[in-house]
């Protein structure tokens, strides 16, 4: 019999950090059902919410990210929050006697890490992006394995310890079986209409949303139903453009609960190009739009972009064009069935299956050693 497994797991701050860590530990779960998982988050960040909602524990601290211009006094506190998350960590993991600390990126990840490796527990980071965050940087040379979307990461990472993995999705969305027509008509679609998803990131997209909210006309005439995601902050405002333009196809709304059956229903997506949106995208075999963010670290939302439309698996539209040409090149795209299919074979090459095992078995073997 094995003795008891016990693992942390750390990071967090966005959905693009959040549902990767659940992935891999309902993966280290289906394949050591006793294990005892504990997961480290920021106080009052989306993690918090979202894990317990997973059905996992998770203690919050008090770490938040530095605040610019770097010489802001303010940072003072942030520095003095880091050191008592680092304390409050090392009293968790003395608790708590874990065989193997994970981290995903996000602010809870640094201490719980450099705590972890400090104490002589054995590290594994998950790093999903492009360009590698600050976070998983710091901690690259602590971590004995270091688990990876891209090609090229020896940039940011000592290069024997990186495995290629591909990013975890959320398992609800490969289960989903759903015929187009099925799942438009579990959403309250048409059946025969072509269909647009629209999804700007867990907390919304400024940029697209204006875009669509420019569009409407466009759509309505073009005979094109919008599943629209606007976020919560820019719900309020969505809908009442959508309402004042007597829309009838474009259904604004700020969250969608059942993604998979949004995925299903579309024809193409429109997206911001966050790591986890991408790999969703290359696993579902959907065409897309993707419009980067340009508010993130390195510009590390151009660079997952790219590294799809330099393949002719997704098209890029710029967030600086997207108010002008976005709409236009939707509409283009919806009537070009021929592109479609070229882009969902395009970007289907490019998807990494079973990465939440193939993590998970990496922090077994960790644990065993």
């Amino acid at each position: 019999m094995d003795k008891e497994l016990r693992i942390i797991v750390s990071g967090g701050g966005t959905g693009g950090h959040i549902f990767p860590a659940v992935s891999i530990a309902n993966a280290i779960k289906a394949m050591r059902p006793d294990a005892k998982i504990l997961f480290v988050g920021a106080k009052g960040r989306m993690e918090m919410e979202r894990v317990p909602a997973a059905g996992y524990e998770i203690v919050g601290l008090p770490v938040r990210g530095l605040i610019r211009p770097l010489w802001s006094l303010k940072n003072i506190g942030v520095m003095m929050d880091f050191i008592k998350s680092r304390s409050q960590v090392k009293k968790i993991i003395r608790d708590f006697h874990p065989d193997v600390a994970v981290g995903v990126g996000g602010y809870a990840s640094a201490p719980t890490l450099n705590a972890a490796y400090s104490m002589g527990i054995p590290c594994l980071i998950q790093e999903q992006n492009s360009y590698a965050g600050v976070t998983n940087k710091s901690l690259a040379k602590k971590a004995e394995k270091i688990c990876v979307a891209y090609d090229g990461m020896e940039r940011f990472f000592p290069a024997d310890r990186i495995i290629k993995t591909g990013n975890p999705v959320r398992q609800a969305l490969l289960d989903n079986n759903m015929t187009k027509a099925e799942a438009r008509q579990a959403m309250g679609l048409e059946a025969d209409h072509p269909t647009i998803l629209v999804i700007g990131g867990s907390l919304g997209a400024r940029t697209i949303n204006d875009s669509i909210a420019g569009g409407i006309e466009k759509f309505e005439k073009a005979g094109i139903q919008v599943v629209w995601q606007t976020g919560k902050y820019y719900s309020e405002e969505c809908q009442r453009i959508a309402k004042e333009k007597n829309a009838k196809l474009v259904k604004p709304q700020a969250f969608i609960s059942d993604m998979a059956t949004a995925y299903r229903a579309a024809d193409i997506v429109i997206s911001r190009a966050g790591a986890s949106s991408i790999s969703e995208l290359c696993l579902l075999s959907k065409a897309s739009i993707l419009v980067p963010s340009p508010n993130v670290a390195e510009d590390h939302q151009t660079k997952n972009a790219r590294a799809l439309s330099d393949k002719s698996a997704a098209i890029f539209v710029a967030d600086k064009d997207s108010r002008a040409v976005l709409v236009d090149e939707a509409i283009a795209l919806v009537a070009d069935k021929e592109k479609i299919a070229s882009i969902e074979k395009e970007v289907y090459k490019l998807a990494y299956h079973n990465s939440a095992e193939v993590i998970a078995e990496e922090v077994l073997k960790l644990a065993k050693k």
